[in-house]
């Protein structure tokens, strides 16, 4: 098949058009080399990508409809996968606009795109920050979502909304995935993993913030992407639920959307965490404790049971597997590198 994937530059996205490359599919990706993070890390993702004859880069941003047209022609996709936005919840405190300009007009860009190509599948990347303050446990695709406690995750679940009423009006098959803590190689440097390990190996304390208190349904990225790919060929058919003992479909009475979790459904301790970090580094971390921060909440658990019933799939690599795959990965990685290694 043919895709058209945004964000492909990204930690994410770059694992997802790996996997599909080494399926034999032809990718077209979509990036704008951000600064949010370090370019060098999103440049390096995309040369491992560019090994392959099946692989096309555009590089510019979400905002430009022009440009998302060229990538369009280039591909001529059977399936888009939106995988593209601003990410990270502190950061869209003190920086919503960003926020705005990629996650709403962006994905509304990606949106009125899929309207005109009819792609087979539309698949866009939501996140479990749309759960907010929603205290019920474990979080089912169904459960109230109109509480954000940031910018970020307010994006997200106006997206959407958005993504909805475009599929209501022009019948266009979309699946919006919430993900859930999603760590492994090739990670963000912005992420808890990312900033334990490298502040670990230089000797420094890191800072753990809720007191240590917190749980984070983690997800293994090879999981996730397995996950991707099996939802691929599971377009919503209006009309045609999913029925399984214990499960409640997503899938919209007026509209082939659906909205799912990816994520194996147990939660892990912040200690917890840094426990098989210091297993898998060997080293014994200073912690500091602090407390919780504004846009944070104590805990993320997905109910995965629609995402099995509809793709026989759940996430399930033990994290000290998966930790371990990101210590190899970064040590790998930096050798050598010195003068790009994070300060964590």
């Amino acid at each position: 098949m043919r895709f058209l994937i945004t964000g492909t530059a990204g930690f994410i996205g770059h694992h997802l058009a790996r996997r599909l490359l080494d399926d034999g599919h032809f990718v077209v990706g979509f990036d704008a080399m951000t600064d949010y993070y370090d370019r060098r890390l999103k440049e390096a993702r995309h040369e491992i990508l560019a090994r392959s004859n099946g692989f096309r880069a555009v590089i510019d941003r979400l905002e430009d409809e022009d440009a998302l047209a060229r990538a369009a022609d280039l591909a001529e996709p059977d399936v888009i996968v939106h995988l593209a936005g601003q990410a990270g919840v502190r950061h869209s405190i003190d920086h919503p606009r960003d926020y705005l300009d990629s996650n709403l007009v962006g994905s509304f860009n990606v949106l009125d795109l899929a309207r005109r190509l009819k792609p087979r599948h539309l698949l866009l990347a939501s996140t479990s920050s749309v759960y907010g303050a929603n205290e019920t446990m474990p979080f089912r695709e169904i459960d109230h979502a109109d509480w954000p406690v940031t910018f970020y995750a307010a994006t997200k679940k106006a997206m959407e909304t958005m993504a909805h009423s475009q599929a209501h009006l022009w019948d266009l098959p979309t699946t919006c995935f919430r993900f859930f803590t999603v760590y492994g190689p090739w990670g963000r440097p912005d992420m808890a993993l990312f900033k334990f390990v490298a502040a670990a190996l230089a000797g420094r304390p890191i800072e753990i913030y809720g007191e240590g208190a917190m749980k984070r349904d983690f997800t293994y990225v090879d999981d996730l992407v397995e996950a991707i790919v099996r939802l691929i060929d599971r377009p919503p058919v209006t009309g045609d639920p999913v029925v399984a003992d214990g499960v409640v479909d997503t899938l919209s009475p007026v509209a082939p959307w659906r909205v799912v979790n990816i994520a194996g459904g147990a939660p892990v301790g912040l200690l917890d965490f840094v426990a098989e970090i210091e297993a898998a580094t060997g080293l014994s971390i200073e912690k500091r404790l602090l407390p919780m921060q504004p846009g944070d909440v104590r805990e993320t658990h997905a109910d995965p049971r629609l995402l099995e019933a509809l793709t026989g799939y759940r996430p399930a690599t033990p994290l000290a597997v998966g930790v371990a795959a990101f210590v190899d990965w970064y040590r790998t990685y930096y050798q050598g590198r010195d003068a790009e290694r994070p300060n964590g």
